[in-house]
């Protein structure tokens, strides 16, 4: 590591947006538990979340002590925090199998085998589902003013709309500020980190310790990502880029990151990979000097693919990546053909047409419109530039046999160096 304690390296990294009053010193000094709250409201995580996730993971690199905590009783109700409106709500079981998957998500970042400083993974209905509402005005409501709650923008701005904020949602802050003082109690936690829209929230935290038990807690949050146009992170036109797999392939999370813009992918190094002070700043160079090389762009979804989803993921996401530039398409299956070929014209055909002899090439151009007549079809395959699953045809009279279709699903038929029609097989 090139720095001497985590806050150095936050700072170069442009992590830190605020924090507690004598937080830089005592991470300099000291060996901290610390936490982040994840919101089950989904089965997945996404790269929204992944500012916090790496900070936690980061300052585990560094000793400290690392607790996810998934909100199962919070996710009850929902953060108002960067809301316009109130979430739906979730049942216990939603809530629970929500939690379950994050569990094994956070395990890709975090280390739970290490010693001294392993991470651990804790949900807040171990203590939320089991209080009273009598004991939770009691020893908890008691300590803060409506003044103090309103005061927070996260309430503020929803009382500026026509929907408001809902008793449920107002109380959000209390709960958390609840999660903070059980987990210093429990576990001896003393900092909580998150993205900058929770610095309400962990502040009344912090101040909860301190009027209960007389500790000091600290507080440290990172600043919001947004894309070039302002739009939060991994918000796309495509939907949500999530951490899971199953929901965003990754082939299209590689995509998204090797599609950033040259303004955002430096910072983007910074905030989410391991790479280190001289690389990044190398990339940085090279990204001014020969900005059509994109080498940070690729070195930024190189870095997070492999981190998200490993090697093997990688290898597969860059081998389908290469075939829109005339890639071989050899160890791809059906899902990652549709994947990457999911915004190119496409056309259903007969599967049965293709049994046998198959269909000629020349009359399937033609066919799918791929070329203007039978004429030029067979022109271009005579010229060299017409191609069957980024192979070259070297016949006009030639055919497309079902044994050339990838799982028997899917044709790709490719006119010279980047026109490509995708041919579905159905029936």
């Amino acid at each position: 590591m090139a720095f001497d304690n985590v806050f150095d390296d936050f700072k170069w990294r442009g992590l830190v947006y605020d924090c507690t009053e004598g937080l830089p010193e005592v991470l300099a000094k000291e060996k901290v538990t610390v936490y982040i709250g994840f919101d089950p409201t989904s089965n997945s995580l996404q790269v929204g979340n992944l500012l916090a996730l790496m900070g936690l993971a980061r300052l585990q690199r560094y000793g400290h002590t690392p607790f996810g905590l998934a909100g199962g009783g919070t996710g009850m109700i929902g953060d108002p925090s960067g809301k316009k409106s109130e979430r739906q709500m979730l049942s216990v079981e939603q809530v629970e199998a929500n939690v379950e998957a994050i569990k094994k998500q956070l395990a890709r970042f975090l280390d739970f085998q290490v010693k001294g400083n392993t991470a651990q993974i804790i949900n807040n209905a171990d203590w939320l589902r089991s209080v009273t509402m009598m004991e939770f005005l009691r020893d908890v409501g008691k300590h803060f003013t409506v003044n103090y709650m309103m005061a927070k923008d996260s309430v503020k701005t929803r009382l500026d709309r026509e929907s408001g904020i809902s008793y449920a949602e107002f109380s959000y802050q209390l709960l958390q500020a609840y999660d903070f003082l059980q987990l210093y109690d429990r576990y001896n936690c003393t900092l909580q980190s998150g993205g900058s829209d929770q610095w309400g929230n962990i502040l009344s935290g912090v101040e909860l310790i301190r009027r209960k038990r007389s500790g000091r807690a600290h507080g440290l949050v990172y600043p919001l990502v947004t894309d070039a146009d302002g739009n939060k992170l991994g918000k796309t036109e495509l939907g949500t880029i999530w951490l899971d797999a199953e929901k965003t392939s990754p082939y299209r999370y590689y995509q998204f990151w090797v599609n950033q813009g040259d303004a955002e992918t430096v910072d983007y190094l910074k905030y989410f990979t391991w790479l280190g002070r001289d690389e990044i700043e190398g990339l940085a160079q090279k990204t001014a000097e020969h900005p059509e090389r994109r080498e940070a762009q690729r070195a930024l979804a190189e870095a997070m693919t492999r981190i998200t989803h490993g090697e093997t993921a990688l290898d597969k996401a860059l081998k389908a990546s290469s075939v829109l530039f005339g890639g071989e398409l050899t160890g791809l299956d059906s899902a990652d053909i549709e994947d990457v070929f999911a915004d190119v014209p496409s056309s259903d055909v007969a599967r049965s047409r293709f049994e046998g002899a198959g269909v000629p090439i020349v009359g399937l151009l033609d066919e799918l419109q791929v070329t203007r007549s039978r004429g030029e079809a067979r022109r271009l395959v005579k010229n060299g530039g017409v191609y069957v699953n980024n192979v070259k045809v070297e016949d006009a009279a030639g055919s497309v046999a079902l044994s050339d279709a990838v799982d028997g699903r899917f044709v790709v038929l490719r006119r010279g160096k980047k026109s490509y029609h995708l041919v579905r097989l159905i029936g």
